[in-house]
């Protein structure tokens, strides 16, 4: 064995890589959002947009966008399924008509009690006790937060 080899200890492992880790965790949650998409009908795109605008109605597809880190493109088509299937209605903004607001149709705001009831399938598929939930959401945040900065966004 020469001085130049590296020895197997020394070579990065696909476990070893954060980036890894949270690509494969998001591929485990979306495996386990999967059943519970299917019975709302809903593709997750869709799940959290409907959530954001459970926590404010009536956004700009802009603001939408930027909030659920999506191309507002990408959000066009989507909201237009949204609203085909009863759950959205898209109106352009009384005082910039270029801009596009979204605002949940009465369908939409009862969809919310059908989709909360799923939360609690995730959570215990999650198992952890709800503070180590809650520290790792944080966490993930955080990381999230401190990545967009460093590409500049």
């Amino acid at each position: 064995m020469s001085n130049t080899s590296t020895s197997r200890q020394d070579v990065a492992r696909l476990g070893d890589f954060m980036c890894f880790a949270v690509y494969s965790t998001n591929l485990a949650y979306s495996r386990v959002y999967k059943p519970v998409l299917e019975k709302l009908g809903l593709t997750y795109p869709q799940y959290v947009t409907i959530i954001c605008l459970w926590e404010e109605d009536n956004q700009t597809v802009k603001g939408l966008s930027e909030k659920l880190f999506l191309e507002p493109s990408t959000m066009t088509p989507m909201l237009k399924r949204l609203e085909a299937m009863g759950y959205v209605q898209r109106t352009r903004d009384s005082e910039d008509e270029r801009s596009v607001r979204v605002s949940l149709t009465e369908a939409g705001r009862t969809l919310r009690e059908s989709a909360f009831a799923f939360r609690e399938v995730t959570a215990r598929a999650a198992g952890l006790a709800p503070e180590e939930f809650r520290v790792l959401q944080k966490a993930i945040v955080n990381l999230r937060t401190n990545l967009m900065q460093a590409s500049g966004q």
